[in-house]
């Protein structure tokens, strides 16, 4: 896409900007580094136009706090106090939602998951947000938590004008042809094939 120039234009009846403002399905998967870390980059360009984001991490501890998370929680407190940019809201495993979870097993994670995914599809009901980044949900997906053919239902009938960004690894044949864009992060080199260890600025 040269310059921001379609290739081609559809025969679909849409104006240009009709087709330009359609409501977006995202899928970052894929074995490489930066697909989390490109989501929560794309809700930062949104932030700065005024959308209102709900993040919500599915696997992620929620003693974990990622640089991210810091990050845009700060604007939406800005936005709180001074009206710059839009709301933000961020929802994590054991945290969030109704419930609270710290460990258990299998059974108690799938039901985590279930019940975040419940709360996913009322905030879509009420179009709460105009960005949702559905962080490491093709996992729930993959193992069978959550039901891959609802989600891509659900998504496809999504009221209003909301974007959806779902990252993690090995998405769904349906997902990804129900999605609008799909980004495969391929890893080339990794410094853990090295020995070395995550580090600070980088991996979190």
């Amino acid at each position: 896409m040269p310059q921001g120039v379609p290739t081609t234009v559809p025969n679909d009846g849409l104006t240009t900007r009709q087709r330009r403002n359609r409501p977006l399905l995202m899928v970052h998967t894929g074995d490489g580094k930066g697909k989390s870390t490109a989501a929560f980059g794309l809700g930062l360009r949104a932030w700065n136009q005024g959308m209102n984001i709900g993040v919500f991490q599915f696997v992620k501890s929620a003693k974990w706090r990622i640089g991210e998370q810091t990050v845009l929680e700060r604007l939406g407190q800005l936005h709180e106090e001074t009206g710059e940019g839009g709301p933000v809201q961020w929802n994590k495993m054991g945290s969030g939602w109704s419930w609270s979870r710290k460990q258990g097993d299998t059974e108690d994670h799938a039901a985590a998951a279930v019940e975040g995914w419940e709360e996913v599809k009322r905030r879509l009901a009420d179009e709460t947000h105009d960005l949702l980044i559905l962080d490491e949900f093709t996992y729930p997906m993959k193992w069978g938590w959550v039901d891959v053919d609802e989600v891509v239902q659900v998504l496809a009938n999504r009221p209003g004008h909301q974007h959806v960004i779902i990252t993690g690894r090995n998405a769904a044949a349906a997902l990804v042809d129900a999605a609008d864009l799909v980004t495969e992060m391929a890893k080339v080199k990794h410094p853990m094939d090295a020995g070395q260890k995550g580090q600070r600025g980088i991996e979190w």
